[in-house]
């Protein structure tokens, strides 16, 4: 079944009244489990609605399942861009197309008002979402930061850093149209690959010390593909790994 098929009965709309926000940042605790002081406040979502930001949540019924939140950025040069910083779903709505269904939104209103590029971070170890962001949304990445956000208490990471990637949307590029009409994009040579096991989430639990240095390992092969240059340009997923894809790419201009 198709991710529309699957999410018709959801429906996204932009948010825009304070008990809107509230219900927001009672989803974000319940997706996170974050303690609060590492909540972002329902003031943060009213000022992003105000500077030209976005915020988008997911209803089924009266419900809100889901929500995402951007806040507008600056690049060197003066590219006006947004930074997705959060979108959540929760875990009974997953695998709907609900995700799709808010990246959607927010790529409708962006170009709509000129803005051609979103970046947002994500956990590299997260396969499952990078597979998403590269093969279903046609993102490409040519960033990692260390430790990104400090340890937080949120109950994916577990106390390990966060090391991040940035997902870069060039979200009115031919690479980007071509994903989202269920063509494949035009990949460009592959010159290197860097695996990711999927048991990586259990290791987290079971062996605390395997996952941070299959974590340094990963994230020590990412900086050095994006050092020569190269970019995430697509993500395969297998049995038992999932890998990142690294070849030459250029924005279109």
């Amino acid at each position: 079944m198709s991710d529309s098929g699957r999410s018709a009965a959801i429906v996204v709309r932009a948010l825009h009244e304070p008990r809107e926000m509230d219900e927001a940042v009672a989803l974000q605790k319940s997706i996170w489990g974050f303690e609060d002081i590492d909540l972002l406040p329902a003031r943060l979502f009213i000022v992003a609605t105000r500077i030209g930001g976005q915020v988008f949540g997911a209803y089924d019924g009266a419900r809100m399942t889901g929500y995402c939140l951007s806040i507008p950025g600056l690049k060197p040069g003066g590219r006006r861009y947004l930074h997705s910083h959060m979108l959540g779903v929760l875990p009974e709505y997953r695998d709907r197309g609900v995700g799709k269904q808010l990246k959607l939104a927010q790529r409708g209103d962006a170009v709509a008002r000129g803005v051609d590029l979103m970046e947002w971070t994500f956990d590299p170890l997260q396969v499952k979402n990078a597979f998403f962001n590269m093969e279903r949304l046609g993102c490409v990445v040519r960033r990692l930061v260390r430790n990104q956000y400090g340890i937080t208490s949120n109950k994916f990471d577990l106390g390990m850093p966060t090391d991040r990637c940035t997902a870069e949307w060039w979200m009115a590029s031919e690479r980007v149209r071509r994903v989202l009409a269920g063509e494949a994009p035009r990949r460009p040579s592959i010159e290197g690959r860097v695996e990711v096991p999927l048991a990586f989430p259990e290791w987290r639990v079971s062996d605390p010390g395997r996952a941070r240095a299959e974590q340094a390992r990963i994230s020590e092969g990412l900086e050095s593909a994006f050092h020569e240059g190269l970019a995430v340009v697509g993500v395969e997923r297998g049995e038992a790994s999932g890998t990142y894809l690294l070849g030459r790419w250029e924005p279109e201009e």
